[in-house]
């Protein structure tokens, strides 16, 4: 991939079928869907293969290329790990149905631990999900999907979620999808953020919120830099996608308002854009 592509992902149109959600993104100029996979949604583990099929023609009808699948399994979490590999293999295998090419998991450790020098516990955090991705490391391979670790509550930060996927050597299979708010919340600003990932920075999830305050708000109307953001991804290539997370605040604007707003910074930050100033 060369340059940005623009996304939205589906968590911002809770229960619309994803024929519709690929419609509205196509309407605002996005490349590409990122789907929410959920048990109350449309795409969800353990879905038939044929239904898999079906929605990967109705995104390709729709013109646009399936950018990621947000998944829910939490590679730090407390307790066996046997649930949580056979959720991160159940997400690779959908993920290779649908033809998509990365998934989203969780660090899903207690909020903070990994923050700062390895957690509560040292090590054990990390080494925890290490041994978890490479449970399913011979599975990425296989099917040819990445795995993406979110910069979220136990590993908020670039320097914190890098220590999770660095082991592995193989930023074209295991990186960091660089959600833009948690980092900037935890005190780590942008610019340090895109330091510490450097190669492993493979997808951003455009964001905004007011200071203080998590409910979302239209990109540009918040706090967070999201022009310093623009400015340091200049240089990358890879997915752009706008969250919007109207699923866990239903009072929010429907997703056409965010996306409108994602799509101008979209277009006035991306590096073509960009190259011709």
């Amino acid at each position: 991939m060369s340059g940005w592509r623009f996304a939205v992902s589906t968590l911002g149109a809770p229960g619309v079928p994803v024929a519709e959600s690929a419609r509205v993104a196509a309407e605002h100029g996005c490349h590409g869907l990122e789907i929410r996979t959920h048990p109350d949604e449309e795409v969800h583990l353990g879905m038939p293969p044929a239904r898999a099929a079906g929605v990967r023609a109705r995104v390709a009808d729709a013109g646009l290329e399936i950018a990621c699948l947000a998944g829910y399994p939490k590679v730090c979490a407390p307790g066996p790990d046997g649930p949580v590999v056979d959720e991160l293999r159940a997400l690779v295998e959908l993920a290779a149905s649908l033809g998509a090419p990365s998934v989203r998991v969780f660090p899903g450790g207690a909020d903070g631990s990994g923050a700062d020098g390895g957690g509560a516990d040292g090590g054990g955090v990390d080494g925890r999900a290490v041994e978890r991705i490479a449970a399913v490391l011979p599975d990425l391979r296989a099917a040819g999907v990445r795995l993406l670790v979110e910069t979220h509550d136990s590993h908020p930060t670039g320097e914190a979620a890098r220590r999770l996927v660095e082991p592995f050597g193989e930023p074209g299979r295991v990186a960091v999808l660089w959600d833009a708010v948690h980092p900037w919340r935890a005190g780590e600003p942008p610019g340090r953020t895109r330091a510490a990932l450097g190669e492993y920075l493979a997808y951003f999830q455009v964001k905004d919120v007011m200071a203080g305050d998590p409910t979302p708000v239209p990109p540009g109307e918040g706090a967070v830099p999201l022009a310093e953001c623009g400015r340091l991804l200049v240089d990358w290539s890879g997915w752009v996608s706008l969250e919007w997370e109207r699923a866990w605040y239903p009072d929010l604007a429907p997703l056409p308002v965010p996306l409108r707003a994602a799509a101008d910074w979209y277009a006035r930050w991306r590096p073509e854009e960009n190259a011709s100033r």
